[in-house]
């Protein structure tokens, strides 16, 4: 999100993050600050291979409650990264890190990160970056037994609401939902959206 009327409208939906895109090479990039943000959600900043620097910097200025990182990001990155970031009230920020996911294979991935992440996003293994559009098989995360939970994501699109009702895993903490749900980089429909959760 980065438009500030459209971030006012979202947050009057029934969502509990919003998320900012602080990488150059996304048609959804944050490149200055919006004129509103929102207060009744948890803010998240997606980040891809920032320096630790950066990070910290943006989690300041924005006051994120949660970080993405979409990139190589490694464990050792992220707990110098955890020393960096300030502390939001009583707790630390939390780190999302997200992994690419094609095959039951590629949930081997998570081992490294156990006990470092406060969650995983697995998103569809494609060339690009995030924002996809693509959906994985969802019946692979069934092998997944970590005990890190996880948000779903990749493709998710207005027609999805059944298929997302019926997908079940004890480790499953939500749902992303971005470029199937824009009119514009960046630019959520609401009414799509409000439609989309009120079938949830």
């Amino acid at each position: 999100m980065r438009d500030p009327e459209n971030i006012r409208e979202a947050e009057k939906l029934a969502i509990d993050l919003m998320g900012f895109i602080f990488w150059h090479k996304s048609s959804r990039n944050v490149s200055e600050m919006p004129s509103y943000l929102p207060t009744r959600q948890k803010r998240v900043g997606v980040f891809v291979d920032a320096s630790i620097e950066e990070v910290a910097e943006k989690t300041k200025e924005y006051a994120l409650d949660l970080i993405q990182l979409h990139g190589k990001e490694t464990p050792d990155y992220i707990q110098r990264l955890r020393s960096l970031c300030p502390l939001r009230g009583d707790h630390a920020t939390a780190i999302i890190k997200a992994l690419n996911i094609a095959d039951a294979e590629d949930l081997a991935q998570t081992a490294q990160y156990e006990g470092i992440v406060d969650y995983f996003l697995f998103d569809t293994k494609s060339k690009l970056v995030g924002g996809n559009g693509t959906q994985f098989d969802w019946s692979i995360l069934q092998a997944y037994q970590g005990d890190t939970p996880f948000i779903l994501s990749g493709g998710i699109g207005p027609d999805d609401a059944e298929k997302v009702k019926n997908f079940q895993h004890p480790m499953c903490a939500g749902i992303d939902l971005n470029s199937r749900f824009e009119t514009a980089p960046a630019l959520k429909d609401i009414q799509l959206l409000n439609h989309f959760i009120g079938r949830l």
